[in-house]
């Protein structure tokens, strides 16, 4: 048995003067948990492939953390990437990936868990093997090496970077993941470990639900480019089946307290999972269903004892949409109740765009009023009707005017441009509107209202009613963010817009197949690192990978597909039926809506997703 190399203090202590933010690299934060490491049966890495203030604020990975770290014989530790200097500085000194909590080298772990939330930072999986000494190629690896294990959103379209994992868990981490571990150290006790004894245990894992083994998968192409099979071996299932848990399990309540500010440097307590609202450019909206709820009895235990455990002055309320919490209102009543000496403030990050979140925002920012965020998403009702926003243009002007007149002066408005069908005239349509809340505004608070506005660029995303479109033409989206520039050039308003090019390059690897994996190779070996960070994305270098390896950004992108095409990612089973996103697109494109699922089931292919739900049969929807 190999020794476990420990990274020791005096080394770190000799680059850390060198290097920006030097307590993303220190650990032993307040709550972080340390175990006996060589006590343990288990040991797993949890990764973030991303700087370390982003990686702590993000609450999956919290949510691991802790059930890990809840079972007596298996211990979970931390790791994010290395700005860069810092990388630089550990591969001059020779100082390999460690945890924060042990500062025991990757390598030496069992397993290493992946959170993959972002197409742009998969360059930066590959770098963090690489820094860990760990081959990126899972073919490559020995028995010394761990396992890989990927999760998130991005596992539900693997394929791009299925060369680089030993497998990903499809679904809610707090069913599967614990199940795999449990499997591992099974099979560890029972023969050891070895290629061979390796080679056995990922055939076991591949009959867990939710577990899907790549290299028990053999892709085959037409000639033009496209999949033509995905083919299974052995006894891996043909489809890999989400897992979801219900109820939710208790919250994490011992947050760990970071040295330095985070993105979301908060309390966070997640209210519920799922939507009902049926957004068909929402990827969460789909993946996650059904809705389930916790009790406001339970939120508010938990929140006590997060704030006794953490100190913190802020509270983040979670959900994709928190207004649509079914006891909202008492809820808030209640932590502001309980709350009022400690003047803990809470945020609600998710609004609904009408008054009645405008009167729970007033709720919880009594005397102080931060910035309001709503989000439209596109500018004429016949657009959002086709994305099935159920949001009108008086929804968002009541609010504005709302919000103005209790005294808010700052607002945020999302949109998305290059969404299926849209024409110039919609994007007119967003500077109208953007110039009646300004209006609104001044008639209610003067010239001191600010509107901020952000156009991102819509990515048709897998599992969804869009999934069979293609990327808007990219030359279109300029031209059309000139436009609105033009038409938003306003005393009041900012505006802000996303690169064309980088969202080319995430419609390409979210939309992908298996032979991306050798463009993403490619493109981190000639230095792709960070590119989710506007001053390191370099596209030019993505371009040269993808010309390199005799492959086009805009078949993955910008391509329409056809509805009997095998999709990249037909093999992940998300929950919905295909046959209800494929009606649902074509809804859109005859700007029909569809109801939220509250007010009746829509037959999605979560069959009585009532039964399931931590929710009584009414707010769920009926069967």
């Amino acid at each position: 048995m190999k020794t476990p190399a420990i990274v020791s203090r005096e080394a770190l202590d000799r680059i850390l003067p060198r290097v920006t933010q030097p307590a993303r690299y220190a650990g032993h934060e307040w709550n972080a948990i340390t175990k006996n490491w060589d006590a343990m049966d288990v040991r797993l890495a949890l990764l973030y492939p991303d700087a370390y203030e982003i990686g702590m604020s993000n609450l999956g990975l919290m949510i691991l953390y802790d059930l890990v770290n809840r079972q007596p014989d298996m211990v979970a530790e931390r790791a994010y990437a290395p700005w860069t200097d810092m990388e630089a500085a550990m591969r001059e000194a020779g100082i390999p990936l460690f945890s924060l909590e042990t500062r025991h080298a990757l390598r030496d772990f069992d397993l290493l868990g992946f959170s993959l939330q972002y197409e742009l930072t998969y360059t930066n999986v590959l770098n963090l093997l690489d820094l860990a000494g760990i081959p990126i190629r899972a073919e490559q690896r020995s028995a010394d090496d761990p396992l890989i294990i990927g999760g998130g959103s991005g596992a539900y379209s693997p394929e791009p970077m299925a060369d680089f994992f030993d497998l990903f868990v499809i679904g809610e981490g707090e069913v599967a993941l614990l199940q795999l571990l449990r499997a591992y150290q099974a099979a560890k006790r029972r023969e050891g470990w070895s290629l061979e004894a390796k080679r056995r245990f990922l055939e076991q894992a591949a009959r867990l639900p939710g577990v899907y083994v790549p290299s028990l998968y053999r892709v085959t192409y037409h000639d033009d480019g496209r999949v033509a099979q995905f083919a299974a071996s052995g006894s891996a299932p043909a489809r890999i089946q989400r897992q979801m848990v219900t109820p939710l399990p208790p919250a994490p309540t011992r947050l760990i307290m970071p040295f330095i500010d985070t993105v979301h440097d908060r309390a966070v307590i997640e209210l519920q999972r799922g939507c009902t609202n049926g957004c068909r450019f929402c990827q969460a909206g789909m993946i996650y269903r059904p809705i389930r709820e916790r009790a406001v009895d339970e939120v508010v235990q938990t929140v006590d004892e997060m704030i006794a455990a953490t100190g913190y002055e802020e509270l983040g309320l979670l959900s994709l949409s928190s207004s649509d919490y079914s006891r909202i209102e008492e809820l808030l009543k209640r932590l502001r109740e309980r709350y009022a000496p400690e003047q803990l403030a809470i945020s609600l990050p998710s609004l609904r765009t009408d008054a009645f979140s405008v009167s729970l925002a007033e709720m919880i920012q009594e005397g102080r009023k931060s910035g309001l965020t709503f989000a439209p998403e596109a500018g004429s009702q016949r657009l959002r009707d086709v994305i099935n926003k159920n949001v009108t243009a008086e929804d968002l002007l009541n609010a504005a005017r709302t919000a103005f007149e209790r005294g808010w002066q700052h607002l945020k408005l999302y949109f998305m441009m290059g969404l299926p069908t849209e024409t110039d005239e919609d994007i007119d349509a967003i500077a109208d509107l953007v110039r009646q809340v300004l209006r609104v505004g001044r008639e209610a608070r003067g010239r001191r209202v600010e509107v901020n506005v952000s156009v991102a660029t819509f990515v048709p995303k897998p599992h969804t009613p869009f999934q069979w479109l293609p990327l808007a033409d990219l030359e279109v989206v300029a031209d059309r963010q000139q436009r609105l520039r033009q038409a938003l050039r306003l005393p009041g308003v900012k505006l802000n817009w996303h690169a064309p090019e980088a969202t080319l390059l995430e419609a390409a690897l979210c939309r992908g197949d298996r032979r991306l994996s050798r463009v993403i190779e490619r493109a981190w070996r000639q230095g792709a690192r960070f590119d989710a960070w506007q001053e390191h994305f370099d596209y030019q270098t993505w371009a040269g990978a993808f010309e390199a390896e005799g492959l086009d950004p805009q078949f993955y992108g910008s391509r329409l597909r056809a509805s009997d095409e095998v999709l990249p990612w037909d093999h992940i089973a998300c929950g919905v039926d295909r046959a209800f996103l494929w009606a649902e697109y074509h809804s859109a494109l005859r700007a029909e809506t569809t109801p939220d699922c509250r007010g009746g089931c829509q037959d999605c292919g979560l069959r009585a997703c009532y039964e399931l739900a931590d929710c009584p049969p009414e707010l769920a929807g009926q069967p």
